[in-house]
């Protein structure tokens, strides 16, 4: 389907999207630079900062699940979007009236979290009710590649405004953009006459699918949240798919946990030679989710959801490969595959996802997947830092590629998937 032809109700979508991303990207990267320059801030406060950030992500991902299923996708992203330029807000005021600490920076960035959990959520199980079935690739691609421009563009634009003219400047920037989000989110509206998804009936942006039974509403939420864990475990092409995020995680900040020192060290970059290696990264990632459809057309689904797993073997190779031959540019093309192969998985995974999984559990599996992800993230930098201890940056190097062998091994191993030719049909 031609991005032209997506119902406009998705247009709506996208460009809210395009906005909530760079509003988040702009603000994450802004935060610690005023909590630098401003506050002299260290590395402690940094990490203090990083972690009411990430907070949110572990104990709101599956009430927000919850809530996605049960309430109106539309008003709980409105509601998200209004959270997050509430707390932007907030911060910009504290930053004009010479109020603002590190404390009202931690508190401030949790609150901005918290519409971020709810949006991640909500957005995922928002799409198959705005498109049909054979737009759901494609689509997720158009989100992902958004989300690819912000994470690219994001820090550099943060770094000139705070530069430029000032904190007060990317705060009020991502104030707009966040504001705006909601707006286009608005005009979405409760009842979507767009061509039924998966052969579902139409449902309402809203609220939970109409062939709900009442009596289900209103069954105790940890009833619920157990149904979601039950499908995911027993799907013979969910559960790969969350132990495989969950490994690729996991390896993914034990790498990251030792590339910046290592970098530093053994590759003889400085900070903007090892800057230019991450940015590499987010390059990737934009090229990975313009050719997503491409290889989604070229190749059997199951196929062009094991490529980002293989690729991500690959690119670790190469980042050991820097071991014997250190090089930044060596790197550099290893963290371009890290962007490139994964983004095709997240596009072609949350399409398998969305496939699978009734309309009315949808916000749960996301949440499900949400919350796995960003669990096992403080568990990978704990590891890699230990590792680094004991075995230095080189150890660090060789467990993640032990561990991007694993999440490999386990979506290869899937028989289910591997005979996956198009999109299978709903469990129920």
């Amino acid at each position: 389907m031609s991005s032209r032809l997506f119902p406009r109700t998705f247009r709506f979508l996208a460009w809210a999207n395009l906005a909530a991303q760079s509003a988040e990207q702009l603000s994450l990267s802004a935060v610690p630079l005023v909590a630098v320059l401003v506050l002299g801030a260290g590395p402690g406060d940094i990490g203090a900062l990083a972690a009411a950030q990430t907070l949110p992500f572990l104990l709101l991902s599956i009430p927000f699940g919850l809530a996605a299923d049960r309430l109106s996708k539309r008003r709980l992203m409105v509601a998200a979007e209004a959270l997050r330029a509430l707390s932007l807000v907030g911060l910009l005021a504290a930053l004009l009236w010479g109020r603002l600490s590190l404390g009202w920076l931690g508190a401030l960035g949790f609150l901005g979290a918290v519409g971020t959990v709810a949006f991640s959520v909500a957005a995922p199980a928002l799409v198959p009710v705005l498109v049909p079935r054979d737009a759901l690739a494609q689509a997720n691609g158009r989100l992902e590649l958004a989300r690819s421009v912000a994470f690219t563009a994001g820090p550099a634009l943060a770094g000139a405004l705070v530069s430029w003219a000032g904190a007060s400047a990317a705060f009020a920037l991502a104030a707009m953009l966040s504001v705006m989000a909601a707006g286009l989110l608005m005009r979405l509206p409760e009842s979507v006459p767009a061509t039924p998804p998966m052969g579902a009936s139409a449902t309402s942006v809203g609220a939970a699918p109409a062939s709900a039974n009442p009596a289900t509403l209103r069954r105790h939420p940890w009833s619920e949240l157990k149904d979601g864990a039950r499908l995911v475990w027993r799907h013979p092409l969910l559960r790969p798919m969350l132990l495989t995020a969950a490994f690729w995680n996991l390896s993914w900040f034990v790498l990251q946990a030792a590339y910046v020192s290592y970098a530093v060290r053994a590759l003889g970059l400085g900070a903007d030679g090892v800057g230019l290696t991450l940015a590499a990264n987010g390059a990737g990632m934009v090229a990975g989710a313009l050719l997503a459809p491409r290889v989604v057309a070229a190749l059997p689904f199951g196929r062009a959801v094991q490529l980002g797993p293989a690729v991500s073997v690959l690119a670790a190779t190469l980042m050991v490969a820097t071991l014997a031959w250190p090089s930044g540019a060596l790197a550099a093309a290893s963290f371009f595959l890290f962007g490139a192969g994964p983004i095709v998985w997240v596009i072609t995974s949350a399409t398998l996802r969305q496939s699978v999984t009734p309309d009315g559990m949808l916000g749960r599996v996301s949440a499900l997947f949400l919350v796995v992800n960003a669990g096992v993230r403080p568990v990978g930098a704990a590891l890699g830092g230990l590792i680094g201890v004991y075995w230095g940056e080189a150890g660090c190097l060789w467990v993640a590629l032990v561990g991007f062998g694993v999440q490999a091994g386990l979506i290869f191993g899937s028989g289910a998937l591997r005979g996956l030719v198009g999109l299978p049909e709903r469990v129920g």
